[in-house]
């Protein structure tokens, strides 16, 4: 799928104009910019939860183990 070029965001914001409004949408507008924000955050925070459980599990790796018989 390609991407959306100039004059289809032009005809989308236009579409969104006309359905909710100029009041709303500048609420509608921040309140995107926050989901976004917030998805993009959470994603991070697993991507370093993620990381800290590799690098810990190549720390437990590379210790020798202690093993009695």
């Amino acid at each position: 799928m390609p991407p959306i070029g100039p004059i289809e965001l032009i005809i989308i914001l236009a579409i969104a104009l006309v359905i909710f409004g100029p009041k709303r949408l500048p609420d509608m507008g921040r309140s995107l910019g926050k989901a976004i924000r917030e998805f993009r955050n959470a994603g991070k925070e697993i991507q370093n939860d993620i990381a800290e459980s590799i690098d810990k599990d190549d720390q437990d790796s590379t210790k020798p183990a202690n093993k009695t018989v």
